[in-house]
């Protein structure tokens, strides 16, 4: 952020606002922690503060506090729309295209309020007057720290807020393992938990808390796994019926991609989910080292992320859109194992 949008935020918050937080569809860790710890922030100041969400978060993020009053778009639709309706102001975080939000996208169009985008992905759009984007930012959790020392409130960070905000950076550097975990990043953690943040506790309430049914997926997924040695790539695809015969829960596949990366050789891991509800593959890819699998999600499945962490999707089935990225590879085969 510049000192003119600093300046711009600091005038929007000086006067009570009507403030409506929005996290992208299937909120993950990032997207559900620095909603929050913006919203306990902002109500701390003050500020009436609502977070809405397109639909519900897993289960292994509804410890954090301020979760219980999260508005649930699918659910709670009547008073949701209410409150863009007659927002002034609306925060967009871990999302840069209103497209992300699903069935709200129409809503926040039509919305009057003034916007403010806090966001680490590529190429973001410009419905926002205040955008604070940083694509070499670990998470959205980082920036919400940053964005609120940028106001000169550090000191206002409670033990509710550096769990959340501690949360969010945790899950989207895979446990402070990717390449976007800066030294930077590592001073933010030691002040959230100097803050209050209770680091053994959030690990083990996100990562070791899983039921049989999601070990059994687990090991469903490795069964299926297609290892490519030649594109240094390996693959994974679970149907709709696997999902069902395992009773899948939102968010039981998180992490199941990475496992391809934990193999030698393989620069590239790429799952496939069936969603039958929505008719179509959702889509994740991870590499290591150059291969920009943002560029790749764009350019051949709708859809986009960071350099080595995207989504995308597809509108055929599950064999044929894993039969049309095998025949992808030999094109990106210099790209993919040349670490």
């Amino acid at each position: 952020m510049n000192l003119e949008d600093i300046k711009s935020v600091k005038e929007l918050l000086s006067t009570p606002q009507k403030i409506v937080i929005v996290p992208h569809k299937n909120p993950d860790g990032d997207a559900i922690g620095s909603t929050l710890a913006l919203w306990h922030y902002l109500k701390n100041m003050g500020q009436d503060a609502t977070v809405i969400s397109p639909n519900d978060s897993p289960k292994f993020l509804k410890w954090m506090s301020g979760t219980d009053e999260i508005l649930n778009f699918e659910t709670q639709n009547s008073q949701a729309k209410k409150l863009l309706q007659e927002a002034t102001l609306i925060f967009t975080l871990d999302f840069n295209h209103l497209g992300r939000v699903g069935q709200m996208q129409s809503f926040l169009e039509d919305a009057t309020a003034t916007f403010i985008m806090i966001d680490h992905h590529q190429e973001p759009s410009d419905y926002a007057l205040v955008t604070y984007s940083d694509v070499t930012m670990s998470s959205t959790c980082q920036m919400v720290y940053n964005f609120i020392d940028f106001l000169g409130d550090t000191d206002k960070i409670t033990p509710e807020m550096a769990n959340c905000i501690y949360t969010g950076i945790m899950t989207d550097t895979g446990s402070f393992k990717f390449s976007s975990t800066t030294s930077t990043t590592h001073r933010i953690v030691a002040e959230l938990i100097d803050k209050g943040a209770n680091n053994t506790y959030i690990h083990n309430v996100v990562y070791d808390t899983n039921s049989p049914s999601r070990l059994h997926l687990l090991g469903c997924a490795l069964k299926n796994m297609v290892i490519l040695e030649e594109y240094g790539t390996a693959y994974i695809t679970l149907s709709q019926e696997e999902l069902d015969t395992f009773k899948y829960q939102k968010g039981d596949t998180e992490g199941f991609v990475n496992y391809g990366l934990t193999l030698d050789g393989i620069r590239f891991a790429v799952i496939f989910i069936e969603n039958k509800e929505e008719g179509i593959i959702k889509i994740s890819f991870r590499s290591e080292g150059d291969f920009s699998v943002n560029e790749f999600a764009r350019a051949y499945f709708q859809g986009g992320g960071h350099h080595n962490a995207a989504g995308g999707k597809s509108d055929v089935s599950l064999k044929e859109t894993a039969e049309y990225f095998v025949s992808l590879l030999p094109q990106h085969k210099n790209d993919i194992i040349n670490y």
